[in-house]
């Protein structure tokens, strides 16, 4: 049987899960220069020298994704990466999707 949240549970998750208003995307992404909100969404494009690296890069991003349970989009253009993010399950953009982008960030 699935016990149900307490409410101190429930505020820490809907907190951690709740989309964020416009407002507080466009002061979060004074923190990301590289990044831009599309469509309720933050993406960002990374440039590597060849194929092989963009690669790499998507492979670390597979990674660390799969560690969070959080996927990014992923756009493979021989040697550019774009990502997309957003919290699906929030209907948005939420402090999980920044977390994510400061980790890929610090991982080129």
């Amino acid at each position: 049987m699935i016990e149900a949240l307490s409410e101190k549970e429930t505020d820490v998750a809907e907190k951690a899960l709740g989309k964020l208003s416009e407002d507080q995307v466009e002061a979060q992404l004074e923190n990301f220069p590289e990044w831009a909100e599309l469509n309720g969404q933050i993406q960002r494009t990374f440039q590597f020298e060849d194929f092989d690296q963009s690669i790499a890069f998507v492979g670390r991003i597979a990674e660390y994704a799969e560690q969070v349970q959080h996927h990014p989009d992923i756009l493979i253009r021989y040697d550019k990466v774009t990502l997309t993010i957003s919290t699906h399950d929030a209907g948005g953009i939420t402090h999980k999707d920044f977390e994510l982008a400061r980790t890929v960030d610090a991982m080129v």
